[in-house]
């Protein structure tokens, strides 16, 4: 009976003994770390690879040191031109001090979550409806330094902001609609207007250099003329010498002063 006694109190030793070794030991990955409190007072940041700690003396916080992905849910955002807009984005951050994200603030993730809402809507307010959607990389840069120079103190690095939608109700949809439609019209004007206004500049040209050299018309009267000979056409055209439209006026102007005379 004494015998059983023993080595029923062994093995409890055995298993206790089992029980804290199991306790102590932590192993972590490459990718995480361990803040270490040993009787409630931070002690160091362990890891990666195999940690021992003191049980019931030591405690140990896991911090995963990848980059996150947090997807920020849509917002409604009055742009700066008062037009109504719902922004969804998406921020990539990671912690690169676990001691202060596990220190500083209760849960990082909710924390970062909450402050990417509450900027997104405040950056995007000061803008335009035109720069949302034109000027995404500005409005993602800024967005992101902002969010990094709010987060430094808990330890997190964000890395990057991406706008992912920017919709807009219907009837403002129809409004953009008409005004790149006017856009477009007001080009197609300015640039038929530049047209006839280089056609014009040529034309005054040209005209400037046959001026110099009556005679050169007859040759433009000839190459009209082969034109219009090669075409299927029953019109007879006769070309008027210049020559003689510069002798009838000159004809009337003494014909009135004979008769004066």
């Amino acid at each position: 009976m004494g015998i059983f006694a023993e080595l029923a109190f062994y093995l409890v030793v055995i298993l206790v003994l089992l029980l804290v070794i199991a306790s102590a030991i932590k192993i972590l990955r490459e990718y995480e770390r361990g803040v270490v409190f040993t009787l409630g007072r931070f002690t160091g940041v362990k890891g990666p690879g195999l940690i021992l700690l003191i049980p019931y003396v030591q405690q140990m916080i896991r911090v995963d040191l990848r980059t996150r992905v947090l997807d920020v849910p849509g917002q409604d955002v009055i742009s700066h031109d008062n037009v109504s807009v719902r922004v969804s984005a998406v921020i990539y951050f990671r912690v690169i001090d676990p001691e202060r994200s596990t220190i500083q603030v209760e849960d990082f993730m909710t924390a970062t979550s909450q402050l990417a809402q509450t900027t997104l809507r405040s950056v995007l307010g000061k803008h335009d409806l035109d720069e949302m959607l034109a000027e995404r990389d500005k409005l993602n840069s800024d967005i992101q330094e902002i969010l990094d120079a709010q987060t430094d103190a808990w330890g997190i690095k964000v890395a990057n902001v991406e706008i992912k939608h920017v919709d807009i109700n219907e009837s403002m949809v129809r409004a953009i609609a008409r005004q790149a439609e006017a856009e477009r019209e007001r080009r197609a004007k300015v640039i038929n207007a530049e047209g006839e206004q280089q056609a014009a500049a040529k034309l005054l040209e040209a005209a400037e250099i046959l001026a110099r050299q009556p005679e050169a018309m007859q040759l433009r009267y000839l190459s009209t003329l082969n034109v219009i000979a090669g075409e299927k056409t029953s019109t007879i055209i006769f070309p008027f010498p210049m020559e003689l439209g510069n002798l009838m006026p000159l004809k009337s102007a003494q014909a009135s002063q004979s008769s004066r005379g």
